[in-house]
């Protein structure tokens, strides 16, 4: 039976690459490991169980700004 599981590919900085395997091996466990984690702490959410403001703006701002660096990068 084929494996159901779907991957997730990202292209990131090396200090980012490097604090994502830090954080997993200082805490026993893998970078796919804490991917699933998130994805599942997000999925259990429930009506009226969302993100704050706080919460969303925290990780909304500079992922914006990331990927609009990356646009302005692809378009040289």
């Amino acid at each position: 039976m084929a494996d159901p599981r779907k991957a997730v590919h990202a292209f990131l900085t090396p200090e980012s690459h490097e604090a994502w395997h830090a954080f997993a091996a200082d805490n026993g466990v893998s970078v796919s490991g804490l991917i699933e984690a998130l994805a599942l702490d997000w999925s259990d959410r429930t009506e009226g169980d969302e993100y704050d403001l706080a919460e969303v703006e925290a990780l909304s701002r500079p992922a914006r700004r990331i990927d609009a660096q990356r646009r302005r990068r692809a378009h040289r």
